[in-house]
């Protein structure tokens, strides 16, 4: 009968026969270094580099009821934003003795529902999950879980177990009375794919011009498609062929923003002068647009360090002293909304 290493796969007892220690020792210096000599260890990770051992996380998860991946699902893997928040989760994990796997939901409950199960029936040692918006069945997934959960991207009143984030609704109807403070009456709300978070910022504009006297649905424009450069364009583009008594422009997110100002740009219609305009998170090149577009700028990356650090604190044991943070955003006023904040050619009743 062929051994384990003869079919090709290397145990701990081959590392442990090499390195002259026995199988447990291996193990413990491979999970918990800090508990061997380092010359050991040192002799150990020889032997599993010269041997190419590789951990089998499947039979780890069955001896400590867990695994050490820290399951992520984000709902785009293009989409910058949720770059910002897998790098500040990778922040944390880098160099501890923890991997990170994320599934791509494509905004879509069922897909996330779908990998939830995938990643729990792999034990992993935490979940991360975008959104506060699951189905049902994900949201009892989530809440039988044993693992510690974040909740991350934005704020609610019933976490699953932990959340880190902030209200796209505020911080919409921020943004909205930003604009409506510096005396624009005729604000235009600008939306694509109509996710929650999408939604809830709707909500935030809805509310504010509502509450100045404002609101004009017909200055409302939402597409389900996936927010591009080039749609802001389009959109634009067809508000104007609707109307042309429009003075400023809120977008759901920044590629909406920067759309819209190049055809503004391509139409000679002057921003700030004749259309201020506001974006949403405040990605890098809204600063250096030109103009430099007003936004919203949301913490995206600290979101990712803190869900990571509430994981591994949870994880050792740790009380974790804020299980639900809101890290809040902040309005970036620059010169795309600089004749409104003036009082140039905008009345103010």
């Amino acid at each position: 009968m062929k051994s384990d290493r003869s079919a090709g796969k290397v145990t701990l007892a081959d590392v442990g026969r090499v390195a002259n220690v026995s199988a447990i020792t291996v193990s413990r210096a491979l999970r918990k270094p800090e508990m061997v000599s380092p010359k050991l260890r040192q002799r150990i990770e020889e032997v599993v580099a010269e041997l190419g051992y590789v951990p089998d996380p499947v039979a780890r998860a069955l001896a400590s009821d867990r695994t050490d991946v820290i399951g992520v699902l984000i709902p785009s893997v293009t989409n910058s934003v949720f770059a910002d928040v897998l790098r500040g989760i990778y922040s944390v994990v880098e160099g501890s003795p923890f991997s990170v796997q994320f599934g791509n939901t494509r905004y879509s409950v069922l897909e996330e529902e779908r990998l939830l199960r995938i990643f729990l029936s792999q034990r992993p040692a935490g979940l991360i999950v975008s959104g506060i918006d699951q189905s049902e069945a994900s949201t009892a997934l989530l809440t039988q879980a044993r693992c510690p959960v974040v909740q991350i991207m934005e704020t609610g009143p019933a976490p699953v177990d932990m959340m880190v984030g902030f209200s796209h609704r505020d911080a919409a109807h921020d943004a909205t009375r930003h604009l409506i403070d510096g005396g624009y009456r005729r604000i235009a709300f600008f939306g694509a794919r109509m996710d929650p978070r999408t939604q809830r910022r709707l909500e935030g504009y809805t509310q504010a011009v509502k509450d100045a006297g404002l609101f004009d649905e017909s200055l409302m424009i939402t597409t389900p498609r996936a927010s591009t450069v080039e749609l802001g364009c389009q959109m634009l583009s067809d508000l104007l062929a609707r109307t042309q008594d429009v003075e400023a422009i809120f977008c759901n997110n920044d590629d909406l923003a920067l759309g819209v100002l190049f055809e503004c740009q391509r139409r000679r219609i002057a921003v700030p002068d004749d259309i201020g305009l506001c974006g949403f998170n405040d990605l890098e090149m809204m600063a250096v647009a030109n103009p430099p577009i007003t936004s919203v700028r949301t913490f995206r990356q600290e979101m990712g360090r803190r869900a990571a650090e509430m994981v591994l604190m949870r994880v050792a044991g740790e009380e974790v002293p804020e299980p639900v943070v809101d890290l809040r955003y902040e309005l970036m006023a620059r010169q795309s909304t600089r004749a409104c904040e003036e009082g140039r050619r905008r009345r103010v009743p």
